[in-house]
């Protein structure tokens, strides 16, 4: 799919991977339409890149669907916004289990939904969905954010298939620990000893090779992690007994506790 002359929705522009997506769409010749929550966070990144902006607050599913209607004419959807939602499940509230599920899970879903029929009637368009390396492999205290992107790893494959042939591709972008922006690095977490970081940079290079390449699931990891999880996903009993009290169980502590007041 060609970036250049499209116009391409992002969803979580005002957080710092999404400016970092913003910035690589933007010098590929996009036509950018940023979303997120503040109207006052979104209109400074705007101006940087020339886009239009449309706010909305996913976990509302009127504003969702407002939100789509704003962007019937989207091309290419990348579907980044997130919520963190680690620590223990018996901590939350409900409001707080409906509002990570409907951010994180039901509005990528319900975008596509509204979104890929124009694509398909054009037989041509891109869905593009941010998870993260914990759609591969479960961890402590990250029960409900591990459903969240274990439901995006399996909607995303799934509807990759369904849309085959009609000129329109699915991809999934999954990244590991990420340094200086997004929801890791501000947590001021260290990552389980030999486990590397990447860069916001490498993340946005992913998306749009994605994009541009209809590649079906791109992991952004150094090549531990990458192995790691994929033995975690086949051996789950097994990775779980290596996690009890290990550095990663440690790290995991430790985003959970940053990112408490973040529900």
């Amino acid at each position: 799919m060609r970036i250049a002359g499209s116009t391409v929705l992002l969803t979580g522009a005002t957080g710092g991977l999404g400016q970092t997506i913003a910035r690589e769409l933007a010098a590929r010749g996009a036509k950018l339409v940023l979303t997120g929550r503040r109207a006052d966070a979104l209109e400074p990144i705007a101006a940087e890149f020339g886009a239009r902006t449309v706010t909305a607050d996913l976990a509302d599913p009127d504003q969702v669907d407002d939100l789509a209607k704003a962007c019937a004419d989207t091309d290419i959807l990348i579907a980044n916004a997130a919520l963190p939602s680690s620590g223990d499940l018996l901590e939350y509230t409900p409001e707080q289990i409906d509002r990570a599920l409907a951010v994180n899970l039901r509005t990528p879903v319900m975008l596509a939904r509204a979104l890929a029929p124009r694509m398909v009637d054009a037989g041509r368009g891109h869905i593009a969905i941010v998870g993260s390396i914990s759609g591969k492999t479960a961890t402590k205290s990250s029960s409900l954010y591990n459903a969240t992107k274990f439901g995006l790893r399996g909607f995303t494959l799934g509807f990759r298939q369904d849309l085959h042939g009609t000129g329109v591709g699915v991809s999934l972008i999954q990244p590991g620990f990420v340094r200086d922006a997004g929801m890791f690095a501000v947590t001021g977490a260290t990552p389980p000893a030999g486990i590397r970081t990447v860069s916001p940079s490498q993340v946005a290079t992913a998306v749009v090779r994605a994009v541009e390449r209809d590649l079906c699931e791109v992991n952004v990891a150094p090549v531990e992690l990458r192995l790691l999880s994929a033995f975690a996903g086949q051996f789950p009993a097994i990775a779980e007994r290596f996690q009890r009290g290990s550095a990663a169980e440690r790290t995991v502590s430790q985003i959970a506790a940053a990112q408490r007041d973040r529900r």
